[in-house]
């Protein structure tokens, strides 16, 4: 899924606006969220650091992965400083996330597949045929009795 994150620094209510768009439909945005947070709460996560800053832009409604919550905490910053451009807008597609982590893997497929394995011999057949034998079934006891013909003796009382 395609995202959006638009930030927006209003110096009229000394406050930051984020939104979050998502691509529903093809090639049209949709707004999921806005979130609007005191010009304080947020120079005061700046000062802390990158992670404090993560931490503040996370809601119980907003809560981008970690790839793009520091994109967007570094964008803020820059959002923030004297001179910067009062919005921004990130672009985020969750394909990127993904393909990030594959030729890690991919490296190890490959390491495992350079191993001499011998394909005959993983398809050897090793099963016995004793399910086949009927002595097995013979004696096998059971705690089940089979009631004897009584059926009658219930309509004489």
């Amino acid at each position: 899924m395609k995202q959006k994150y638009a930030i927006i620094r209003d110096d009229e209510q000394n406050t930051l606006i984020l939104r979050e768009y998502a691509e529903l439909d093809k090639e049209m945005m949709s707004l999921l969220c806005e979130e609007t947070y005191s010009r304080e709460v947020i120079d005061g996560a700046l000062k802390t650091g990158p992670q404090a800053m993560i931490n503040v832009i996370r809601t119980n409604n907003m809560y981008p992965p970690t790839a793009f919550a520091q994109a967007i905490a570094e964008a803020v910053a820059g959002i923030l400083t004297e001179g910067g451009n009062p919005s921004a807008e990130l672009f985020f597609d969750d394909k990127d996330l993904f393909l990030k982590e594959l030729p890690e893997e991919s490296e190890e497929v490959e390491d495992e597949a350079d191993e001499d394995v011998d394909v005959d011999d993983l398809l050897e057949d090793d099963i016995e045929d004793d399910f086949e034998d009927e002595k097995v079934i013979n004696t096998l006891k059971s705690s089940i009795k089979l009631a004897e013909d009584d059926n009658d003796d219930t309509d004489d009382v």
